[in-house]
């Protein structure tokens, strides 16, 4: 192969793709989910037990590290991947989500935001260079350009404003950008406007970036406004470059978004979930702390072959949970993370069979 990275179609079932995406740090088999990693470490879980729930690629985020513990500490001890034990690729969103959504904001033109820090309110100055820069340093595999994602709902004026400033973000960091082994992706913007999506999309891929993500969803809108978004956003794409849509997790959520022709997901909802005694199944959420399950024998799933479910019963996950023990949070954890990997495998084979729209 004579570039880094690189997306091959392998199969397609109506617009559900089936293909590879390859990295420096090992191929991705598509559609995947990637386990989010915020402060560089998936909540409670370690790199032994990502690999064996079948996690390929995970994500860290940029806002959490460049404020701690700062991206040159980093750097210094030889980038993300050496730093967190990972050795297989690894996603860095540029933080403008963040930065939009957490800190404290003093203003945002076109050169960049100024905000203020939610751990100790230090005012920082981001902007395309300072997101570009800071990812380079972390050494992920995958770069986020700088976007503004704009609340929903909105006015359109504001959407129209959010679209021209991610992309004349895209262009900036598309400039700055320099790292070898490294592929920068743009994000398409454009809140619940189809017309507006379609030409962000458009517009990003005159500019030729090695893929794309659609950001600004998952934000509270509904299921049919973010499926009909998408409908009216990847068609718009690139075939050959690799799509990822930002922040859905939701397991029909994921099955929906790869009907959608999405082939790269990211969510808290598996982690969180979990944390909180919510458990994926094929047959809908166990609520793990609920009376029935004080004396259930049962795995959490019966066909589950996570470490939880070959070791573990309904009623001991439920007394873990009730006694606040940590144990608890890191099973329920290794289960969610297991299934939603499962989940995209299973939709990986339906994709490469033909039977997909079964």
């Amino acid at each position: 192969m004579d570039k880094p990275f690189s997306y091959n179609l392998i199969a397609a079932d109506g617009a559900a793709r089936r293909g590879v995406f390859y990295t420096p740090h090992g191929p991705v088999e598509t559609p995947a989910f990637m386990p989010v990693g915020t402060q560089a470490t998936v909540k409670g879980v370690t790199r032994e037990e990502l690999v064996e729930v079948g996690a390929q690629m995970v994500l860290a985020n940029t806002y959490h590290l460049y404020l701690r513990p700062g991206v040159e500490v980093v750097a210094k001890m030889g980038g993300l991947h050496r730093f967190m034990n990972w050795d297989g690729p690894i996603l860095t969103d540029s933080g403008g989500f963040q930065v939009f959504s957490l800190a404290a904001l003093r203003e945002v033109t076109d050169a960049g935001v100024t905000f203020r820090s939610h751990l100790d309110g230090t005012e920082f100055h981001f902007d395309p260079e300072t997101a570009v820069s800071a990812q380079e340093k972390l050494g992920s595999d995958v770069a986020m350009a700088l976007d503004e994602c704009p609340k929903l709902p909105s006015p359109p004026a504001a959407l129209r404003a959010a679209v021209e400033r991610t992309l004349l973000w895209a262009e900036r960091s598309k400039v700055a950008h320099r790292r070898p082994g490294q592929a920068l992706f743009a994000i398409v913007q454009g809140g619940l406007d189809e017309v507006l999506r379609r030409r962000c999309a458009e517009e990003l891929t005159r500019m030729d970036f090695p893929g794309y993500a659609v950001g600004g969803l998952s934000v509270g809108e509904s299921r049919s406004d973010r499926e009909r978004t998408l409908e009216a956003t990847a068609p718009y794409l690139p075939v050959d470059r690799p799509r990822y849509l930002m922040g859905v997790g939701a397991p029909e959520d994921l099955v929906e978004g790869v009907a959608r022709g999405i082939d790269l997901f990211d969510c808290v909802l598996p982690t969180r979930n979990a944390r909180n005694g919510n458990l994926l199944t094929a047959s809908g959420r166990v609520v793990i702390k609920n009376a029935r399950y004080a004396d259930d024998p049962r795995p959490v799933e019966e066909d589950c072959d996570c470490y939880t479910c070959r070791h573990y019963s309904r009623a001991y996950l439920r007394h873990l949970y009730l006694a606040k023990e940590i144990l608890g949070a890191r099973l329920n954890t290794i289960h969610n993370l297991r299934y939603s990997c499962r989940l995209m495998s299973q939709v990986r084979e339906a994709i490469a069979t033909g039977r997909w729209e079964e």
